[in-house]
């Protein structure tokens, strides 16, 4: 039962942050971006995808150097 209602929770903050992004950007309206803007863009996706998976692999990996002890 928790289970199932974590899930459901997760996912209606999931569609909330999803129907906030897309009222946002429809309010915005036709906005151009320059290259600069677009490489900056694609540059902290990158980044921020990296130091989230980086992470995550530290902590993976300390809690397998533990058990092996």
């Amino acid at each position: 039962m928790k289970t199932g209602l974590l899930v459901v929770s997760l996912f209606g903050i999931l569609a909330l942050a999803v129907w906030g992004a897309i009222y946002v950007w429809r309010q915005i309206g036709d906005i151009e971006m320059s290259t600069t803007g677009i490489l900056a863009m694609i540059a902290g996706i990158v980044l921020s995808l990296g130091l989230g998976m980086g992470l995550m692999f530290l902590v993976f990996h300390s809690e397998r150097r533990i058990d092996d002890q």
